[in-house]
């Protein structure tokens, strides 16, 4: 059975599809035809159901849960790190919500993250995560949001963070902040769900304990990144949950469209949106 399945050229994403795509472990008859991209043009696919397997951000599947299912295996859940709004200068607190802002994407988990925070924040513009450092740089912006490998560069570049919006979710909640996950289009039959999410897990697991053999995946996709930096994306945002977001990740997601339906930010989502076990 073949499948499309999208996922990003992040070094975590893919960490967890290598074997599952180059044949390394059992995918018990599926094959992918594979459409790498950019997050935001992921999210924007979903709303369509157009991709049988796609990662999404948290954010984005709110808008796209009528064609999707959240699989136990593949999300990222930050465990007191998550998006990090950073500037040029010292920006104290009460100065936030007049600042012209850089955000990687509207329906990104970044900007949902930080419109609980700050609902006041009203002055914001998206741009392509990869340039958010520069805007701030050439001072387009006076903040922005990062993402992915840039929370290991932007101290180097001269910048320096306002606040950890992982941190203020898990001293909000006690919880971790559920970040990207992988869905599965609804249209696909009950048992095939289950066997996606098997050989998912099947593939993290393999990565896990052969680290070395998904370096060239994703050297191939991550080329201006060294090889330090990858190791430091993966473990930061590759985990436990990642192998099955279980009762605690389940709670975590739950809790983040509660507050973000309770702050009118999403449409209330319907029960019943994780594949079954």
């Amino acid at each position: 059975m073949k499948l499309t399945l999208g996922f990003s050229t992040c070094p975590n994403d893919t960490f967890i599809f290598d074997a599952a795509v180059h044949n390394k472990i059992d995918t018990e008859g599926l094959e992918f035809n594979l459409f790498l991209a950019d997050v935001e043009e992921l999210n924007s696919k979903a709303y369509e159901g157009e991709i049988d397997i796609t990662k999404l951000s948290y954010h984005a599947f709110a808008y796209a849960s009528k064609n999707y299912l959240i699989l136990n295996s593949g999300s990222a859940l930050g465990n007191n790190n998550g998006p990090l709004l950073i500037s040029k200068r010292k920006i104290y607190p009460d100065e936030i919500n007049s600042l012209k802002i850089a955000i990687p994407g509207k329906n990104t988990t970044a900007n949902l993250l930080f419109s609980i925070a700050y609902p006041e924040a009203k002055n914001k513009k998206e741009y392509i995560f990869s340039d958010i450092e520069a805007v701030i740089l050439d001072e387009e912006v006076d903040a922005g949001l990062i993402i992915h490998e840039n929370r290991f560069t932007y101290l180097e570049n001269g910048l320096r963070k306002i606040i950890d919006l992982g941190e203020y979710w898990q001293t909000k909640t006690n919880l971790p902040i559920p970040l990207g996950c992988i869905a599965v289009n609804r249209k696909i039959d009950t048992e095939t769900q289950k066997k996606i999410d098997r050989v998912i897990k099947r593939s993290l697991l393999y990565a896990f304990e052969n680290p070395e053999s998904s370096l060239a995946f994703m050297k191939k996709y991550a080329q201006e990144m060294n090889a330090e930096v990858m190791k430091k994306h993966v473990e930061l945002y590759v985990n436990d949950f990642s192998i099955d977001l279980g009762n605690i990740g389940k709670k975590a997601i739950k809790t983040l469209y509660e507050e973000a339906f309770r702050a009118k930010i999403i449409p209330e989502i319907e029960s019943g949106i994780f594949v079954e076990k």
